[in-house]
């Protein structure tokens, strides 16, 4: 098991590489550039533009020069110094834009990952044991229409229900009054009425898709003859449950954690932005039609760079869960 440990986060560092090359050449694709947009924008305006100046903006972004040298640049500054480049949107090194929204980023990601898992699983296993009951029919037909509906109209629907019904101030992660006030209880009780709704409306899609998932692995896992020699033991419905089939039933739910880090980094885009959240979506949203190349460029990277380490975190933990697989690697090693 440690060897392949090892071997897998050696990997890492080709696929790494290879992602921040991807990265580089996706943001470059669209024709033109954010000074080439920006001084389109003054021309518009009627302002007069100094050739000298033009020169000098295009020698301090870097884009006089070949693609290529731009992203060596790039990546050595990120790989000596965690330098990401500069911002030319917001004006300031892209690694401080970011810092400034992973606090949010990963409260909301997180809270709504245990809001996903503390309900699908009990429900998945429920309507496993409860096939073609009502209660199976039930949270199926929710289940459809949880992975049909879009979140951002979900998020427009249940804001207007909120404002207009219940008089709940929704939108942002705080009111006006402790947008800039110091940490406090009152405070934290306040981002606490304001986190429910992106929690509610990004998990639900996710719950859904999860209850289908652990479903089906649950029937295939009770149909096997090692249930019914459990059950002949002498265990109760819920020990055997708990002992044998949801213990391999979840092997499926604990794989998607190679999708779940860079959910917590980049997921919900549209939501964020309907919902005015101060998180890491929007600025990838603006940064992409601005044209803002290293912003970009760094959220694409980072996506892409913990997607791979989420796929060496779900299967150590499959390796270290289920023996089947853990023996089975170590053999093949």
């Amino acid at each position: 098991m440690f060897s392949y440990i090892v071997m897998r986060f050696l990997r890492l560092i080709p696929q790494i590489f290879l992602i921040s090359i991807l990265a580089f050449v996706i943001i470059q694709l669209p024709p033109g550039d954010y000074l080439t947009e920006h001084l389109n924008r003054l021309r518009s305006s009627g302002a007069t533009l100094d050739p000298a100046e033009v020169a000098r903006l295009t020698r301090m972004y870097g884009l006089d020069k070949p693609m290529h040298i731009q992203y060596l640049k790039w990546i050595t500054g990120i790989v000596t110094r965690f330098d990401f480049g500069y911002s030319f949107q917001w004006n300031k090194p892209v690694d401080e834009i970011i810092t400034s929204r992973l606090g949010a980023t990963f409260g909301i990601a997180l809270g709504t990952t245990i809001f996903v898992w503390v309900m699908a699983l009990p429900i998945g296993v429920f309507v496993a044991v409860k096939q073609y009951t009502a209660a199976d029919y039930f949270f199926t037909f929710l289940g459809f229409i949880g992975l049909a509906v879009p979140g951002f109209l979900l998020a427009l629907v249940l804001m207007y229900v909120a404002i207009a019904r219940f008089h709940l101030q929704v939108g942002g992660l705080f009111s006006l009054d402790y947008q800039t006030a110091a940490w406090s209880w009152l405070k934290f009780v306040d981002l606490l009425k304001h986190l429910w709704l992106p929690i509610v409306i990004l998990g639900i899609g996710g719950t859904a898709n999860l209850i289908r998932t652990m479903r089906a692995t649950m029937l295939d896992e009770l149909r096997k003859q090692y249930v019914t020699v459990a059950r002949a033991k002498g265990l109760s419905e819920f020990q055997m449950l708990i002992r044998y089939p949801v213990r391999i039933a979840i092997n499926p739910l604990i794989a998607t954690i190679g999708w779940l880090l860079p959910w917590f980094f980049s997921g919900g885009m549209i939501v964020e932005i309907v919902l005015n959240l101060p998180t890491a979506g929007p600025v990838l949203w603006h940064a992409l039609i601005g044209q803002d190349m290293y912003t970009a460029g760094a959220y694409i990277m980072i996506t892409g760079a913990l997607t791979a380490i989420g796929s060496l975190v779900s299967d150590v933990m499959l390796g270290v869960i289920d023996p089947r697989i853990r023996f089975g690697r170590v053999e093949g090693l």
